[in-house]
Parts: structure tokens; C-alpha cells; sequence
């Protein structure tokens, strides 16, 4: 049974392992979807399905996704799930060495390539959407001054807030309401920098 909790990741073999950009890829398409074979997965991110395998087992060995009940009366089928709603990844664990600053920063990286591309994707596929979809995606930025603290707090309240709608839209979709819903993405950066 997946948590509803992120899965704090504290030791380097797993934050190495979710580090690799093919990795972080089937997490994250296997977070969309919730629960996917290898071959759902390899056609999604157009690879092999005996890579996918091989690197679904990787991301099971540390603990990241497990087994899911069967979806289905094929039983080669192994079904997958997320082992928890997501990860966190905080600095404090990983500046000790520089093998550990170099494999946060490749996930960082990492994460920020692939959101970047996802979000690129919308901007070119944007015309395709409805008038009402264009309107409720959004783009913002602010400059705000902050103490580290302060901007501690703001990222757990933005956390709240998403926490809240994702909820509701989990229930509604248990629920069997599903009209109108898409997946949606919602990426925010906070961070200190000098001019």
C-alpha cells in the first residue's frame, strides 16, 4: 500500500539510485499513473522493456516503488506502485562529503531537466488545450526578501496547499469523479541568490 507521505531520503546508494535520469523518469511516470507494468513504462518513455525492467528492480531494491496488486488476470504482468507519495531530499543529509554534495546535485539537476522539459512540452502543445485549461495554467515569480526561516515556513504552507487539493482530488476520484480532470504539474522554486 503506497503512503501518503513523502519518503525521506537520507543515504546515499538510494538518492544515487533515484539520481539517474532514467530512474527519476519511471518514478515519475509511475507516480502519474500509480500503479503500471514495465511495458506501460517502456512505451511511455520509449525504452526497452527489459531496461525498464531492470531499472524498475533498481528502484525496488532501494525501497522507492514495490509490487502492486495485479490490475489484471495476466499473471506475468508485475504490476508496480510508488512506496510512498514521493521523496524528499534535504541538504543537511547529504553535505558531508563530496560524493555526496556531487550525487544531490546530480538529482537536483536532474529533476530540474526533467521538469523543465514537461514544462516546455505544455508551452508547445498550449494551443491544443482548451480555452479554459490555457486560462487556469499559470506562471509566476516573486522577489520577495526572507530570512531562511521565513522561507522555511512559506515552502511548508505552499506544501499545504497542494497537500489539500491533492487530497480532495483523490477522494473525488474515488468517488468516480473524474470528469474533466487532467494531470497537472505544479513546480516551484524558492531560493536565495544576489545580484
Amino acid at each position: 500500500m503506497t503512503s501518503p507521505e513523502n519518503r525521506r531520503i537520507t543515504d546515499l546508494g538510494t538518492l544515487k539510485a533515484i539520481a539517474h535520469p532514467l530512474r527519476m523518469q519511471l518514478y515519475r511516470a509511475l507516480s502519474i499513473a500509480r500503479t503500471a507494468t514495465a511495458s506501460q513504462l517502456a512505451e511511455q518513455v520509449d525504452e526497452a522493456v527489459s531496461l525498464v525492467s531492470y531499472h524498475l528492480r533498481k528502484l525496488a531494491e532501494h525501497g522507492l516503488i514495490e509490487e502492486a496488486e495485479a490490475q489484471s488476470t495476466d499473471g506475468r504482468e508485475r504490476w508496480w506502485q510508488p512506496s510512498s507519495r514521493g521523496v524528499t531530499v534535504r541538504d543537511e543529509d547529504f553535505s558531508d562529503g563530496p560524493e555526496q554534495v556531487a550525487a544531490s546535485l546530480a538529482l537536483s539537476r536532474t529533476v530540474l531537466e526533467q521538469r523543465t522539459a514537461l514544462h516546455r512540452r505544455f508551452l508547445d502543445e498550449r494551443a491544443a488545450w482548451s480555452p479554459e485549461w490555457r486560462t487556469a495554467s499559470l506562471g509566476a515569480e516573486w522577489f520577495s526578501r526572507l530570512t531562511a526561516e521565513e522561507l522555511t515556513a512559506l515552502g511548508e504552507e505552499l506544501n499545504a496547499v497542494v497537500d489539500k487539493y491533492d487530497a480532495l482530488s483523490r477522494a473525488a476520484e474515488a468517488a468516480g469523479d473524474t470528469e474533466g480532470r487532467e494531470h497537472v504539474a505544479v513546480h516551484l522554486h524558492g531560493f536565495p541568490f544576489r545580484t
